[in-house]
Parts: C-alpha cells; structure tokens; sequence
C-alpha cells in the first residue's frame, strides 16, 4: 500500500487499493474511507461490504463515509441491511445511517425494523432484549426524523420498559 498516505496518486491510488488482489482488510478499510469521504463513488461497494461487517469500528468508519458519500444507492443498501433479520446483531451502524440520511427509505426501514423487535419472540425473531441498542437507535431516528407515520410504532415501543423514556421523547417530538 505504498503512497496511500500522500503523493501524487490521489483518488486513483486509494481506488487501486480497492481492486488491487491480496490488500488486507485494513487498508482496504483506509482507501475506501478516505474516496468516500471525497465523494468517490468507486468506495460505494466497498463501504457497504463495511457496513455489514462484524466488527463495530468498521462499521462506523463506512457509515462516516457512506454519509459523506452523497451516493443515491446509499439508502437503500442501509435499509437492506437494518431490516434484514438475519443481521439484526449489525444493524446499529445502519440504522443510524439511515437517521442521518433523511431518506425516503429511512422512516419504513426503521419502523419495519422496531415493528419487528417490538414483535412476540419466536426462535426465528430477534427481541428488544436480545439487541436493545438497535430497538433504542430505531425509536431515536423515528423521533429525530419526524414522521407521523412512525407513532403507533412509537405508542408501542413507549410499553417496552428498555424503550420508555426515548419513546416518550419520540412521541413529544411528534407532538403525540
């Protein structure tokens, strides 16, 4: 990965990282960062791929940059991926990606999604007790985003008692 902190190779260097066989996962975590966060939409992939990754950090550094990216595809990639029930234990970076993008896509994912964990628990349904955080993130942008249609998921979410207090705020927000 030689000249990717500096030189003359810019984007075109932090692009070839991307594509380059046997980059490590690090540096391909850099390069996609540094072209989105410079609006390059060649990292798009790439970010997505970190926005579902396992490890929390990555995660964050791709939201970060899937923000700052100002790529149409970015909202719906995050809202496959919050309401994917499958990866529920990942949806937090999502989610909150999906708050700060404003998206069409944001309001239905999100109150998919809490619908979802807010639901009676079977053996194929996550819980709110089981990924409280993203219950909690989901209420949050519900609130944050201001959409009525989000409020009788919200009313439900106010009876969960992890869920009270940020549903009640959400509700307020909503003039509810």
């Amino acid at each position: 990965m030689a000249g990717v902190s500096g030189g003359g190779g810019g984007n075109h260097e932090l692009a070839q990282v991307l594509t380059e066989p046997g980059q490590p996962l690090w540096a391909r975590e850099i390069a996609a960062y540094g072209l989105g966060c410079a609006g390059d939409r060649r990292a798009f992939e790439t970010l997505v791929l970190l926005l579902n990754h396992r490890d929390p950090p990555r995660c964050a550094t791709a939201a970060v940059a899937l923000a700052r990216l100002g790529d149409p595809r970015t909202a719906r990639a995050a809202a496959a991926l919050a309401t994917n029930p499958l990866r529920t234990a990942y949806a937090l970076h999502p989610v909150r990606l999906l708050t700060a993008l404003r998206a069409p896509e944001s309001v239905p994912a999100l109150t998919a999604t809490l619908r979802r964990l807010l639901a009676p628990r079977d053996a194929a349904t996550a819980s709110v007790d089981s990924h409280a955080r993203v219950a909690l993130a989901c209420v949050e942008g519900l609130g944050a985003l201001g959409d009525a249609g989000a409020i009788p998921t919200l009313a439900s979410a106010r009876d969960h008692p992890r869920l009270t207090a940020a549903a009640a705020a959400a509700l307020a927000r909503l003039g509810s």
